[in-house]
């Protein structure tokens, strides 16, 4: 048996999977998303993820966009969006498949 932590997280491997489906998104988009499928995560969390994941080189940033607009902090947010690299690895996760394909007949 391998002595140490193991490499990888369930939290990154989901979005992961999220993002397969999505194709691409920002953090907030992804959290909410993530947020309704799986429980007790915070957006911080979804945040760490993503950035680790852009270090091991599993999600690239396809996009930075400034939107202006009244927010709490400003009149202007920065999104940042999200797509898998050719490391990434999806699972093709049943329940996240099945959330997108929900979300598709609605729409």
């Amino acid at each position: 048996m391998k002595r140490g932590r193991p490499f990888g997280s369930q939290v990154r491997q989901n979005v992961v999977d999220i993002l397969y489906f999505m194709k691409r998104g920002y953090g907030y988009e992804i959290f909410k998303v993530y947020k309704s499928l799986f429980p007790l995560v915070t957006n911080r969390v979804i945040y760490y993820h993503l950035a680790r994941g852009k270090e091991l080189d599993i999600f690239k940033v396809d996009k930075v966009q400034i939107e202006s607009g009244n927010y709490s902090w400003g009149n202007k947010a920065e999104k940042i969006y999200y797509s898998l690299s050719s490391k990434a690895k999806p699972t093709m996760s049943v329940k996240v498949k099945e959330y997108f394909d929900k979300k598709k007949t609605k729409d």
